[in-house]
């Protein structure tokens, strides 16, 4: 029963933290008007808000848009709102992959590239029943069920076998081989013509940006993985803290122990003192009664119990409650420990 209370815990904790990247509602009251060309009225008129059922199965003709909108607490809003199409080839269609859900993805934030923070998704996002389009954007990133899925672009790649072949006769000297032979092994331009060479300075620029953008994405990924560790050493934390608690009731229940024989030995002591007193040699006669196991010692015992066996049996409490107590102190250290590196994270 505890382990299934301190598993449905950390569950718990992972799956509210999980929950940043979804959106729960589409509360919205802000009115949105059809003010750009992806809507066929761009004339200003105001667009009626959609179900995510609608979004998920957009009717022939229309589109939907979801809008985020900052709030005065901090917090952000969404609505969807659906409107005719108009022109959308300024966009990129986004396709989802067949192993996620549409309406989960209308429901998910979506963000333009790698280790954004949770609050800095998309603020316009269109769907059209098959594809996402993000304005601006070649990809995009979600989270669905804490799980990262790439939406990526759906345009198709330009065939070099459909150039048409060139055809060359005896007197013209751009087919002669020896001058093909030297363009292709040169790095500059010999024709006289600089689309090659253009060509190639394009090419380098272009592996010089994907370095960068490689630099950011990898910089992105750090901050999603101090994300995703903060979340896991917040769940360490609820569980050890569970486990501490725990350990702190069983270090109670030892020391009440401990101390209800307690009582009962001061009693018997008490007992003793009262009966040695009459005797010459007090102490030896005391002595005699605490460490003797024997018949006349058990005298004064409830259930044949000598006051040496009363003293073991503390004894062994006194050590199940201190063992306890340490698993309390080593629990909730790690809790303190776990806890603090969250915070240090979810701030970095």
């Amino acid at each position: 029963m505890k382990r299934s209370f301190l598993l449905a815990l950390c569950l718990s904790a992972a799956a509210a933290f999980a929950g940043v990247y979804d959106i729960a509602d589409f509360t919205a009251k802000d009115a949105v008007m059809s003010d750009n060309q992806v809507f066929a009225a761009n004339g200003g008129q105001e667009l009626s808000t959609a179900s995510v059922d609608e979004a998920a199965a957009v009717p022939s003709g229309n589109i939907v848009l979801r809008q985020k909108f900052a709030q005065e607490s901090g917090l952000n809003a969404y609505q969807l709102y659906i409107g005719q199409v108009g022109d959308v080839s300024s966009m990129t269609a986004l396709s989802v992959p067949s192993t996620v859900s549409y309406k989960n993805v209308i429901k998910s934030k979506l963000y333009v590239r790698r280790g954004m923070k949770p609050g800095d998704d998309a603020e316009k996002v269109y769907f059209d029943g098959k594809y996402v389009y993000i304005p601006g954007a070649t990809s995009a990133i979600t989270f669905v069920n804490g799980i990262a899925t790439e939406l990526k672009s759906e345009a198709p790649a330009a065939s070099a076998s459909s150039a048409p072949k060139q055809e060359c006769d005896e007197f013209d000297v751009s087919c002669d081989e020896d001058i093909i032979a030297a363009k292709n092994s040169k790095s500059y331009d010999v024709s006289g013509d600089l689309n090659s060479t253009n060509s190639r300075a394009d090419s380098r620029d272009y592996s010089a940006s994907a370095a960068a953008q490689d630099v950011k994405d990898r910089f992105g990924i750090a901050d999603e993985v101090r994300f995703w560790s903060a979340v896991a050493l917040s769940a360490v934390a609820a569980g050890s803290a569970v486990v501490g608690v725990l350990q702190q009731m069983k270090a109670s229940e030892a020391d009440k122990a401990y101390k209800d024989l307690e009582k009962v030995a001061n009693n018997v002591e008490g007992k003793i003192k009262e009966v040695c007193s009459s005797i010459n040699n007090f102490d030896r006669c005391v002595k005699w009664y605490k460490t003797e196991a024997t018949p006349e010692t058990k005298a004064f015992m409830i259930d044949g119990w000598s006051y040496i066996d009363l003293q073991n049996r503390m004894k062994i409490n006194k050590d199940t409650k201190d063992s306890y107590a340490m698993g309390r102190n080593i629990w909730f250290g790690v809790t303190a420990v776990s806890l603090t590196a969250a915070i240090v994270l979810f701030a970095w």
